[in-house]
């Protein structure tokens, strides 16, 4: 199974975390079961150590629409941890998961001899509401080429690798799972990726989506280029 992850942490909030693992507990989850569930109120957040999971919302009719999937490094549920607010997603493993638990309920003595990792939290929830916000706005206003574009570009400056012709995306994203991310249909994610390529701005190479270099300014959008600026807000 290819990696299929949309988002991951900064190297230093990483290490921030690993550094405060003596507060969580290691935990394993089997491919198929949940992490937690849409409407659960629960203290506990999660560091993903090994494995996928996608993090989801339901609406009420049962259409599920995929908000992102973490792999190694990825951080979930950590906002309604804090709140104490019933959590409006839902985590279930797509592989096999081994994570690190932590529970906010014993954080604080943590935050006061160790400010840092408050503030890598506070980064971390910050990036995601910002990533929100923007998917929410393209939504309402963007059309599916552009907010189709918009996850590409974001996914590439996250995980891409720089090549001859362009960015090559690093992790293998489905039709159907890019249109669970931005509100389309499997046929219309296919005829909008048709469109790109046929315009010169992506081409697929060896399995994998590879955004071409000297896109046009409407093309390239608002997100860095790089992993360390996409995923810091400092």
């Amino acid at each position: 199974m290819k990696r299929q992850e949309t988002w991951a942490l900064s190297q230093q909030d990483v290490e921030l975390l690993l550094d405060n693992a003596h507060a969580a507990e290691r935990v394993s989850v089997r491919k198929g079961n949940l992490l937690y569930g849409q409407g659960e109120i629960s203290p506990y957040f999660y560091l993903v150590l090994r494995g996928e999971v996608r993090i989801s919302c339901f609406e009420e009719t049962g259409e599920e629409t995929t908000i992102e999937v973490m792999g190694q490094h990825g951080l979930c549920g950590e906002a309604p941890a804090f709140d104490g607010l019933p959590r409006f997603t839902t985590a279930v493993a797509l592989r096999d998961v081994d994570a690190l638990r932590f529970d906010t309920r014993k954080l604080q003595p943590i935050f006061a001899t160790c400010p840092e990792f408050a503030m890598s939290l506070l980064r971390i929830t910050s990036i995601k509401q910002r990533v929100l916000a923007i998917r929410l706005e393209y939504a309402f206003s963007a059309p599916p080429e552009k907010r189709i574009l918009q996850l590409i570009r974001r996914v590439a400056a996250t995980f891409g690798v720089s090549v001859q012709d362009g960015r090559s995306l690093g992790v293998h994203l489905t039709h159907e799972q890019i249109g669970r991310m931005t509100g389309t249909s499997r046929v219309t994610v296919t005829r909008v990726l048709n469109r790109l390529r046929d315009r010169g701005v992506l081409t697929i190479k060896d399995g994998t989506l590879l955004l071409l270099a000297g896109l046009s300014d409407e093309a390239s959008e608002r997100w860095p280029d790089t992993r360390a600026a996409a995923s810091d807000t400092r």
